[in-house]
């Protein structure tokens, strides 16, 4: 029988290494065509890796907690033909080296050069991949101080991020701003009682405290607020939602509703949909909407809906209803967590009225949109003023004031609460 090498696919733009969390099946097991084999970790989601061929899983060449470059062979699999000679089937895209061209692929095209050589300390079985001993080495960083850093990694595995965060947290700390000594950090150990439960960080979550420490550290965040008068949307929501749910299947929630005013406001403001490289200002061509959603370990993944310019309304509920679903049940590609410009977080959901959210690097700007509530408001007619009952939502935006100023952050949140509030609630879906 003729055989296949599997290798480490590629899983999205900017990812160039997995890490083998779990295989599903075992050497000598039958597997079909897109079944799943194994399942992969990398820095932005853990998915399952299905095969391209039927046949037997003859050989695993990769274990659990493996660190694997794209394109390096995981296993054999042997096809189900009559067929002599070995076929290797390698990814459409694997990456070369002389692509890279900005500062983050460069320095992981270097831990590419020696993906078998990593170091370990043997006293803590820690391993250090070469791109991390190289940084520790340019900034003076020994090991007993590598061996403190937390790793966000697998089994505390410290990668690039974690070693650029503790730099960027040791640097504050000694530091001075216009000749004033800053107060450093208080690092004395915590107290502990017998009657404390000691939980350990997921990977998930330490990713994701990398992640924020990492946005705060980089942006100037301002958070401006708006209170919009949802009452329209509301009463063609409660028209329209039974409807909508019996003929296509899906809930007509408010998220897509608030997206779809975001993304008119963004075309009317289109330095809000940009990203900053150094002292250079990327002013993105499409506008990819992240949706923040909240897992059932209580951990946070914001996928992405590509090009939400050109779709309609109905067509942005179904993203949003899909991409929620399958981050919930783990079932998102790498892909689908990349490329982001704006992100929408709907704090409403658990009963919030109002958040200053963190930016999801690179972007510059994100949205919290709280829960809806009734209020007492006044009403102008050309009859007079009254008071009434309204729907009431607070949208918050935080933005980048190194680029993005209080006319722009607070116009654009404003624009998007017009657009709410001038919906047309003559409109089908």
């Amino acid at each position: 029988m003729a055989s296949i090498e599997m290798t480490m696919p590629k899983m999205g733009e900017s990812v160039m290494e997995g890490t083998i969390l779990s295989w599903l099946k075992k050497v000598g097991d039958p597997i079909d065509e897109d079944e799943s084999v194994l399942e992969v970790a990398t820095d932005k989601v853990d998915t399952e890796i299905p095969s391209t061929h039927a046949g037997i899983l003859k050989e695993i060449l990769a274990q659990e907690g493996d660190v694997i470059q794209v394109g390096k062979p995981i296993a054999i699999i042997e096809l189900l033909t009559d067929e002599d000679e070995p076929l290797t089937i390698r990814p459409t895209e694997t990456p070369a080296p002389k692509e890279q061209k900005n500062v983050v692929d460069v320095d992981q095209a270097m831990d590419l050069k020696s993906p078998d050589t990593l170091l370990t300390n043997p006293q803590k079985s820690r391993f250090y991949s070469p791109l991390v001993r190289n940084i520790a080495k340019q900034e003076q960083i020994d090991l007993s101080e590598l061996e403190n850093i937390a790793g966000s990694g697998k089994e505390d595995r410290l990668t690039k991020q974690d070693v650029l965060n503790y730099l960027s947290s040791r640097n504050s700390q000694s530091g001075s701003v216009d000749g004033i000594l800053e107060n450093p950090i208080d690092n004395t150990p915590l107290t502990i009682s017998g009657e404390d439960e000691i939980i350990a960080m997921d990977r998930m979550r330490k990713i994701i405290a990398s992640r924020m420490i990492e946005s705060k550290s980089i942006s100037a965040h301002v958070t401006s607020f708006v209170e919009a008068d949802m009452s329209p949307i509301v009463s063609w929501r409660n028209k329209f939602k039974e409807k909508f749910k019996a003929t296509s299947g899906q809930s007509l929630t408010f998220t897509p509703i608030i997206i779809e005013a975001v993304v008119k406001a963004i075309k009317d403001h289109p330095m809000i949909n940009i990203q900053v490289q150094g002292d250079q200002i990327i002013k993105k061509s499409h506008i990819n909407i992240g949706v923040a959603v909240a897992l059932p370990s209580g951990n946070l993944i914001v996928p992405v809906i590509k090009n939400a310019e050109l779709l309609d309304l109905k067509s942005l509920v179904m993203a949003v209803n899909d991409l929620a679903h399958r981050a919930r049940t783990n079932a998102l590609k790498p892909d689908e967590l990349d490329g982001g410009t704006f992100t929408v977080s709907n704090v409403g959901s658990f009963g919030n009225v109002m958040g200053t959210p963190i930016i999801m690097q690179p972007q510059v700007a994100i949205m919290a949109i709280g829960a809806i509530q009734k209020k007492p408001a006044v009403i102008e007619t050309p009859e007079g003023d009254f008071i009434g009952i309204r729907h009431k939502m607070f949208l918050s935006h935080s933005y980048d004031h190194r680029v993005i100023d209080g006319s722009l952050g607070g116009g654009f949140v404003r624009r998007v609460a017009d657009y709410l509030e001038k919906f047309d609630v003559n409109r089908s879906i």
